[in-house]
């Protein structure tokens, strides 16, 4: 197993610290690496779709020399995820990301709920989101506006005043500012 050599446990977190938004790379993800981040993404999402799980994102972080691979999930039935999810889920993953053995080197598997700056990738993620604020980065955009609207694969922002429609997946999208209950 490349988890965690020292104590051989998969790290679980609610929330995370960093916003992906925030931290811009020295320079841009190489075409390898993407590719790489997408396998990673695939296996994780093929090891807890069954479960009732979506990948939402899957970020290779390098903190203190040894890589992490962060995985944020959400429940498919839209419900609050739970530590019990992402104790599911870790371990569904752990088990298929050991049989696959992606990753050359050894690496800490982590799992998260959304949280406060959840990625939305979907048109869902932006319909749950109507009305709160989200953080674009884009075709030619970067702005942080309330979700006005969402028809299709479309989604209006409304930006000073001034209605944007962005086409979902050809940008990207968190949410800037935290409800207040649970979407």
């Amino acid at each position: 197993m490349n988890n965690n050599a020292a104590d051989n446990t998969t790290d679980f977190t609610t929330d995370h610290l960093t916003d992906p938004l925030d931290v811009q790379p020295a320079t841009p993800p190489t075409a390898s690496q993407k590719a790489a981040n997408q396998n990673l993404q695939a296996i994780a999402q093929a090891a807890v779709d069954h479960l009732g799980f979506e990948v939402l994102e899957v970020q290779m972080q390098n903190m203190g020399g040894q890589p992490i691979v962060l995985v944020r999930i959400d429940r498919l039935d839209e419900q609050p995820v739970t530590m019990s999810d992402l104790t599911t889920a870790s371990r569904a993953a752990e088990a298929e990301f050991d049989r696959l053995d992606p990753i050359a080197s050894e690496y800490r598997l982590e799992f998260e709920s959304p949280g406060a700056k959840r990625p939305l990738n979907t048109a869902r993620h932006f319909e749950r989101m109507l009305g709160l604020k989200a953080r674009v980065r884009g075709e030619g955009q970067a702005f942080t506006a309330p979700i006005k609207s969402v028809q299709g694969n479309q989604v209006t922002f409304d930006v000073a005043g001034t209605d944007v429609t962005l086409t979902v997946g050809t940008f990207q999208g968190n949410l800037a500012e935290f409800p207040d209950r649970h979407r």
